[in-house]
């Protein structure tokens, strides 16, 4: 007797898919369906790679020109050397006239006017808390008159007193 021919890949999957058709079985149909995902996945991994080197490779060049075209104009020469002497005598020259102006900031009559707007706010904003505790000192009275001995305590714990008043 002679050997049983086997099936080729391409009749084995038409059988399968025939049964999973047949079955009503279409998740598995569904799966078996699909290329290989693996293999697209290095591929696309692959690809991004090649992409990003040759990326990196096109900007290491831009910055090698960027870098040689900074340098021309930069040799070492006797102009150069003044004016960079001349750079450092206005940058030394700026700070000091710098450290100058800090010494009289407290006389600059911008930061005084803010200053005085900042009272200003402070002043109104204390006003307002004190007025604040007030009108909470009379709604606890109101509320909780028979405890009225308990909230006076409360008061001078907190260093509310007789003498608690609004600013001037």
């Amino acid at each position: 007797m002679s050997k049983k021919r086997g099936l080729s890949l391409e009749e084995k999957r038409e059988q399968m898919l025939q049964i999973f058709y047949e079955s009503q079985d279409f998740y598995l149909v569904y799966f078996w369906s699909l290329p290989s995902c693996a293999g697209n996945q290095l591929r696309n991994t692959y690809n991004k790679l090649e992409s990003d080197l040759s990326n990196s490779k096109k900007r290491y060049v831009e910055l090698v020109e960027h870098r040689d075209n900074l340098k021309r104009g930069r040799e070492d020469s006797e102009e150069r050397e003044s004016a960079l002497e001349e750079l450092k005598a206005v940058e030394l020259h700026h700070k000091k006239l710098k450290e100058e102006l800090a010494a009289y900031a407290d006389s600059d009559p911008a930061a005084v006017e803010a200053m005085k707007d900042a009272i200003d706010v402070a002043h109104s904003a204390a006003n307002r808390w004190t007025d604040n505790i007030f009108t909470l000192q009379q709604w606890c009275s109101t509320t909780f008159p028979q405890a009225k001995e308990q909230l006076e305590h409360m008061y001078r714990e907190v260093g509310i007193t007789e003498d608690f008043e609004y600013l001037q």
